[in-house]
Formats: structure tokens, C-alpha cells, sequence
């Protein structure tokens, strides 16, 4: 088998490691940038009376043309603009540099940010080039201007806010990189339910800018759904790689149905974006703790005198998991995410986080 394999699996891919998620068990879980909130208890009742009429027996609408729709006038896309629906934004990823993979180009991200680009630029036989932010998190313009110039990317990825720094980027720096920009510019606003800025109505007025956005943060992470908007040119060029039927007719019914009661999702947003100024102020009051800005729905933070491994450890054999981040000599050395949940889970974390610090 040993050799099988050898013979016949690339060797770049046999060379990674498969995307690890643990399992929360039983834990308060605020390591994975969810919504905490269920739907209202007649919300899910009116829910479940209508899916028993899914025909699950049938394809669903190949294009998910309803759906489309609906998530355009809730994500306000500008007129004249197309979009194309993913299995979460990971498979637009995967659509975009399926498309754009020919051999040499180069796909570039500023780190840290979102992994699954450099995993899918690998995955899809494309070249990755990671650029450094600066000591604030920011892109660091010279160096992205000069590996602009070199490397000459067919697309770069620009996460807005930032996954894990949860900063926005300056937004003239965020222009003069598309306008400098060789190739496509895919500005992910994965975080934009909490963020108050965005890159959708710049649209029209750039020619090599798309945006990419989620549901999964708004509460319907269950779903995996994604929407990629942009000029009709790229839209209808991604749509050639996207495979037949990618949004099952339950995702497509359940999101459009929570999507009719947007205001529910937002009154939930709304209500995560004040209890994220609530616990950035209880951080501020934890002995040697430095957190970073935020403008998602997670707090990137550090310990002066106490590792990383110390703090996961103790937090999880307490009953909360967060994310604690392996390189131990980068920018992100020593530092943990906490996601922001309901407000008994935050206070949960900060009693945690008291019992553990010096």
C-alpha cells in the first residue's frame, strides 16, 4: 500500500497535514468565531413546518437562483454586479484558484491570515508567496509593493477584517494594492456582520476586485454557504469550475428562510458586538494580559508572564476551549483567540482566565 500510495499521491500533498478540528465535547466552545445564539423558539418551529415540503427527492436549482437572489439584497450587492454561491467560502476559495491556476502563477496573502489560502494555492498546484504584516498588524506596503513587483500574483487575498488579528486594514492600503495589482484581488469579508466597513460598494469601480463573504458568522454556520461577488466577466468564468449542484436544497431552503428574518440574525450580531466591547473591557482589567483590536467577533490576545500552552491547558481541563496558536517564534508567538460568546460564556472565560494568571 505504502508504495501504491508513494507512486501515485503528489508529493506535496503527501507532505501536509489534513485540517485538524477537536472536538469540544462537552466544553463551552469559543475557539471557532460562531454565533453562540439558536434561532427563537417560534422562528424554529415556523422552520420545521416548512421542511417537511423540501422535495429532498429532487436536484436542487443548480444555480440557486432564489438564494442568489436573496443574499444579494441582504449583503447589498451593488446593481450590475454577478454572484456565485460556495460550499462556504473555502470551496470559492478553491474555485477561484481552480480557475486561475496555470503553471507559475503565484497566489499572495499578507500573514498571518486565513490558512485554507495557502492550503488551497497547495492543493491546486499554484505558487503561495506570504507576506509579513508589520509589528500592528497592518500590511506592510513597501514589502507588499515590492513582492507585487516581483512575484506579479494572479491573485491576492486580502481578509478584512484579518482572521486571526481581527484588525481592519487601512482601507487606502487596501485600495492602492488593487490598483497596483497585476491580477485579481479577493477582499474576504468573512467577519463584515461585525466590522461596520466594507468593499461592496467599491465593486463598480474596480475591475479586478471581487468580495467574499459568509453566513456562518451571522449564525448559520451549520450551513456552508459562501457568496462571491463581482464583475460578470470573473463571476461567470469561477462559475465554469463550480461543481454541478454544490448547494444542497436543505441549505438552500434553510438559508433563505433565516435570511426572510434577517432582522433576528442582526438583533444577534448586534448583541455580539456589545458583548465584545464588554469583554475587551474585562480583559483590560487581567493581570498582564495584551489584547490586540478587533473589529470581528473574536479577541486575539497574549500573556506577558505566562505561556500559551499554560493558559489552553488550564482553561480546557476547566470546560472551555479556545484557540491556541502553534508557532512559537513568529508574530503570533505565545498569543490565544477567544471568540466572543454569550455573555455567561465570556464571564465563564474571565473567571477562568483570573484563576489562572499570576
Amino acid at each position: 500500500m505504502t508504495d501504491l500510495i508513494t507512486q501515485w499521491i503528489r508529493d506535496d500533498i503527501r507532505e501536509l497535514s489534513a485540517y485538524h478540528v477537536p472536538d469540544p465535547g462537552q466544553m463551552i466552545k469559543l475557539d471557532a468565531m460562531e454565533n453562540p445564539y439558536l434561532w427563537p423558539e417560534s422562528m424554529q418551529q415556523q422552520w420545521l413546518s416548512q421542511l417537511s415540503e423540501v422535495p429532498v427527492n429532487r436536484y436542487p436549482d443548480p444555480s440557486a437562483a432564489k438564494l442568489t437572489k436573496r443574499l444579494e439584497q441582504v449583503m447589498n450587492v451593488p446593481q450590475g454586479m454577478c454572484s456565485i454561491l460556495g460550499n462556504g467560502s473555502d470551496e470559492l476559495i478553491q474555485i477561484i484558484c481552480m480557475a486561475l491556476s496555470k503553471p507559475d502563477n503565484v497566489v499572495m496573502a499578507p500573514e498571518p491570515t486565513f490558512v485554507m489560502y495557502q492550503i488551497i494555492a497547495r492543493f491546486t498546484n499554484m505558487k503561495y508567496q506570504g507576506i509579513p504584516l508589520d509589528s500592528h498588524f497592518q500590511l506592510d506596503m513597501a514589502a507588499m509593493t515590492e513582492a507585487i513587483e516581483i512575484h506579479q500574483p494572479a491573485v491576492i487575498f486580502l481578509a478584512y477584517p484579518n482572521n486571526p488579528t481581527g484588525n481592519l486594514f487601512s482601507e487606502q492600503d487596501v485600495k492602492t494594492i488593487i490598483e497596483m495589482a497585476p491580477g485579481l484581488v479577493v477582499v474576504d469579508e468573512a467577519y463584515h456582520a461585525f466590522a461596520g466597513h466594507s468593499f461592496m460598494p467599491m465593486l463598480s469601480d474596480y475591475d479586478n476586485l471581487v468580495v467574499m463573504r459568509t453566513v456562518s458568522k451571522m449564525g448559520l454556520a451549520g450551513l456552508r454557504l459562501g457568496i462571491l461577488s463581482g464583475p460578470s466577466d470573473w463571476i461567470s468564468e469561477f462559475d465554469k469550475v463550480r461543481l454541478p449542484y454544490n448547494i444542497n436544497v436543505l441549505t438552500q431552503f434553510t438559508a433563505d428562510f433565516a435570511l426572510e428574518q434577517h432582522d433576528i440574525l442582526q438583533q444577534q450580531t448586534d448583541q455580539i458586538c456589545r458583548d465584545r466591547e464588554i469583554l475587551k473591557e474585562a480583559m483590560m482589567g487581567l493581570n498582564g494580559i495584551i489584547q490586540y483590536p478587533s473589529a470581528a467577533n473574536f479577541i486575539l490576545f497574549k500573556a506577558e508572564h505566562i505561556s500559551s500552552e499554560t493558559i489552553f491547558s488550564a482553561l480546557k481541563q476547566s470546560g472551555i476551549l479556545i484557540k491556541r496558536f502553534a508557532d512559537t517564534s513568529g508574530s503570533l508567538a505565545n498569543c490565544l483567540r477567544v471568540t466572543v460568546g454569550t455573555a455567561d460564556e465570556n464571564q465563564a472565560f474571565i473567571e477562568g482566565m483570573k484563576k489562572i494568571l499570576p
